[in-house]
């Protein structure tokens, strides 16, 4: 007569999915940026309450159609950014077929369209600077002229950085024998920052050139 033992029939336990660590420290960072933001909208606001006279006079001298257009431009840009990150996603960094054929364009075609972007805004942002500055709306003219310049400028800045963030992105993507998920996870970690800095525009757009 034989016995057997019949061992319990287990299953190795499954490891968490834990979030990747650069885009949860990318998460943390821009909540930072937030609240350096919210400092500036506040600081708007407060010099506003204590000099409504001057919002009555100087924003009269805001090119509004000119400023739409511009916001156009950068929030378009989120589009082809966003494009370009399903493409890293697909591990797909180049293009595939010509270059007028958007659909087999990879991430750096999209990414280079979302620099162009980028950098038009930039350029038509100081345009404006140049303008007001002629007419008389100089950053140390006013309280409304330092917050208009604060706000906009540190906005500007901060498109400046992510434009750089970009041509990084794509240098390494060019650089790389192989595109993996290191590529990839910059990719979508720049393009976390670019939708922050673009939802932020809208925000200053919306107070600044529309809340008179």
């Amino acid at each position: 007569m034989t016995t057997a033992t019949h061992a319990p029939n287990t299953t190795a336990p499954h490891a968490p999915n834990r979030p990747n660590m650069v885009s949860v420290g990318t998460m943390v960072w821009l909540s930072s940026e937030l609240m350096f933001f919210a400092a500036l909208f506040a600081m708007y606001f407060s010099i506003r309450a204590a000099a409504p006279e001057l919002w009555a006079t100087e924003t009269a001298k805001l090119n509004v159609p000119f400023a739409l257009v511009n916001t156009l431009i950068l929030v378009s840009s989120s589009f082809s950014c966003q494009i370009g990150v399903f493409k890293a996603e697909a591990f797909k960094p180049r293009r595939t077929g010509g270059v007028f054929n958007l659909k087999e364009w990879g991430m750096i075609e999209w990414f280079i369209l979302t620099f162009i972007l980028g950098a038009i805004f930039v350029s038509v942002q100081a345009y404006e600077y140049v303008v007001l500055i002629h007419e008389g709306v100089a950053m140390n003219s006013n309280g409304y002229a330092s917050a208009f310049y604060m706000t906009t400028g540190f906005h500007g800045i901060h498109v400046a950085g992510g434009l750089i963030a970009f041509l990084l992105i794509i240098g390494r993507a060019m650089l790389a024998k192989k595109f993996g998920h290191f590529e990839a996870t910059g990719a979508i970690v720049v393009s976390y920052y670019w939708h922050f800095v673009d939802v932020v525009w809208i925000a200053l757009f919306a107070i600044i050139y529309f809340l008179k």
